[in-house]
């Protein structure tokens, strides 16, 4: 792939940001956007920190970490867009949202733009209904953290073309990912296996089976897991995991997917995990 390409990133949050930095270290340009300069600037923010631990850790030097910057271009003006070859939605998991955005950005991207969603459970074919030429629409899941996590899941809708199948994964290899074509389900592959082991996880926790430590030592230890799923959670995001718990319970239409209730008074009270300091566990600023 060129990498003299524009990537388009919509959504400055930990994902978009992850994405964003994934993107420049593979040696693209990024046009990095949400909603307000605020917003946008957090982001970039992020993703300098990022970058500043990779120099501290001798990953990167300081005269990549600058090009890098230089090839960053945060904003909150979708017309931005126009240019980029690859157009990435990485915005909140509602689906009002992404079709807002996606049916804008589909006007805006040139014909032949790909354009992706970083959705973790929401129906490929369905949000195409909102992209002009849907054949160019395709879903590309990157996981958190972006920068370390090397799988991209990659799934086609019902109009989605082989030749954009084809160049998405040809923009995930180029990005030093390891893509999987995954059929259109519910979850996908990984969330629908690991999201409704951290929703029994909260609800052994709320039934006071177990600690949450003591929870997530049984998995580390008695299922050879690197990080338990309480502290997974946290990481994904106690907000994004309910998301994709409702998605589940309402599409495959089976109580083993019920979320667990104690996700939604977490969410409630925006404990939702690492990104808010609080969750399962408590983190320091």
């Amino acid at each position: 792939m060129d990498m003299a390409l524009s990537i388009g990133v919509i959504g400055a949050g930990t994902m978009g940001r992850g994405i964003a930095e994934t993107a420049l270290v593979s040696g693209f340009s990024v046009i990095l956007l949400d909603t307000s300069p605020e917003i946008a600037a957090r982001g970039v923010a992020g993703l300098k920190k990022s970058l500043e631990r990779g120099v501290e850790r001798g990953r990167i030097t300081r005269e990549s970490m600058d090009d890098m910057l230089g090839r960053l271009t945060p904003g909150t003006d979708l017309s931005l867009l126009k240019d980029c070859s690859v157009v990435l939605e990485a915005v909140y998991e509602d689906p009002d949202v992404k079709s807002s955005v996606l049916t804008t950005v589909s006007q805006i991207a040139g014909s032949e733009t790909l354009i992706g969603t970083n959705t973790s459970s929401l129906s490929i074919s369905r949000l195409a209904r909102k992209v002009a030429s849907p054949e160019r629409f395709v879903g590309i899941h990157f996981f958190n953290p972006v920068p370390v996590m090397k799988l991209v899941e990659i799934i086609p809708g019902e109009n989605t073309s082989s030749s954009t199948v084809s160049r998405a994964r040809e923009l995930a290899l180029a990005m030093g990912k390891t893509p999987v074509v995954v059929k259109e389900c519910p979850g996908f592959v990984v969330n629908r296996l690991l999201c409704p082991l951290m929703n029994e996880a909260a609800y052994l926790f709320m039934e006071g089976v177990a600690s949450a430590e003591d929870i997530d030592t049984a998995m580390k230890l008695g299922a050879n897991h690197p990080i338990g799923p309480l502290a997974l959670a946290d990481l994904v995001g106690i907000d994004v995991l309910l998301a994709i718990m409702e998605v589940l319970h309402s599409e495959m239409g089976d109580d083993k997917y019920k979320p667990c209730p104690l996700l939604k008074e977490m969410v409630a009270k925006g404990h939702l995990g690492r990104k808010t300091g609080q969750g399962f566990y408590s983190y320091g600023p």
